[in-house]
């Protein structure tokens, strides 16, 4: 076992998938630079070449459009756009093209191409630089949309959504950077094989998140258990494909269920969670109304005063789950 942060676990994977698999590429804008990327890429120039991993200039639908087109070609890349804001400009060959080959050729070929987003928020960056946009890509059919929380699936979750056949859109946040935990060394993985996953069990309200998400959820963990509340959390890992089981088995020993997301809430992936809960468990279940949490419905400020109000903070999030219980524990 080693020790790694979230951002060294990807740089892992990387290491990983480019020394094992000669058809993996790395091409993007910023990918030399810690100031894009941070650490997730320390020096795999010099290791591999900068054949492999190809610094672009600011382009992003040509450098999507030229990745889609090799991945179709029996070559793995992977895309980096270290804003996923500017993921935008390349809206037609993720979503018109990648999207869609598999289905408009009859499965004959598909876009083996991993798509790496990264969230960007606080630091002052305002709206164009800091949007998680998430929800937006798990509404496209033909896309597997991938949110690593823990520092383990920061480095698996890659590395299986590279082997993928399919296009996935990998989104990693840069506010998970600094966690730490001791892995493995890396290995193979499927990523048909992964599922949404409990990473704490509970009986008395069922907490559902993602990516950064689902680490302020484990935090306010202790202070819930202070007030005689026993949260079983759910981490989604992906949410395209959407899978709503291992949610509503939880919500039916519960009764309750409280969703958080760094995206907004029309729309969103906490929509989406809280409406397939209400479809699929038997309202006598239900102790008290699902429940949310989402960023304000506008554009992200710039003034740092304003962005502690703006993202969801511990203590904003502990009050409202208090709420849920109040006359009901």
């Amino acid at each position: 076992m080693n020790k790694f942060t979230y951002s060294t676990a990807i740089l892992d994977a990387y290491n990983f998938l480019l020394k094992n698999y000669p058809e993996v590429f790395v091409i993007g804008q910023g990918l030399w630079s810690p100031w894009y990327v941070g650490n997730t890429m320390k020096d795999l120039d010099k290791i591999f070449g900068k054949k492999r991993i190809i610094d672009t200039p600011v382009s992003e639908a040509a450098v999507t459009g030229a990745a889609v087109g090799a991945s179709l070609n029996e070559m793995k890349p992977i895309v980096v756009h270290p804003r996923m804001d500017f993921m935008m400009y390349a809206m037609d060959p993720i979503i018109n093209q990648a999207a869609k080959w598999s289905y408009m050729f009859g499965g004959q070929s598909s876009p083996s191409i991993t798509i790496r987003g990264i969230i960007n928020r606080g630091g002052e960056q305002g709206a164009q630089h800091s949007q998680a946009l998430h929800s937006l890509f798990a509404h496209i059919p033909g896309l597997k949309v991938v949110l690593p929380s823990s520092v383990a699936d920061a480095r698996d979750l890659l590395i299986a959504s590279v082997l993928a056949e399919q296009p996935v859109i990998y989104i990693d946040d840069r506010w998970l950077y600094d966690e730490e935990d001791n892995l493995p060394e890396a290995k193979e993985i499927n990523l048909e094989s992964i599922n949404p996953c409990i990473v704490r069990e509970g009986h008395s309200i069922t907490l559902v998140g993602c990516s950064y998400s689902t680490l302020l959820l484990k935090k306010i963990t202790k202070k819930l258990i202070k007030n005689k509340i026993h949260p079983e959390i759910i981490d989604m890992r992906i949410i395209n494909p959407f899978q709503s089981e291992l949610i509503t088995n939880s919500v039916k020993k519960t009764g309750r269920l409280f969703v958080l997301d760094g995206g907004w809430g029309p729309c969103g992936i906490s929509s989406e969670i809280i409406s397939s809960a209400v479809e699929n468990v038997d309202p006598h279940f239900f102790k008290s109304k699902p429940a949310r949490l989402t960023l304000p419905f506008t554009p992200a400020p710039t003034s740092k005063f304003l962005e502690k109000e703006y993202y969801p903070t511990e203590k904003k999030i502990l009050n409202k789950i208090l709420k849920i219980f109040e006359n009901n524990l």
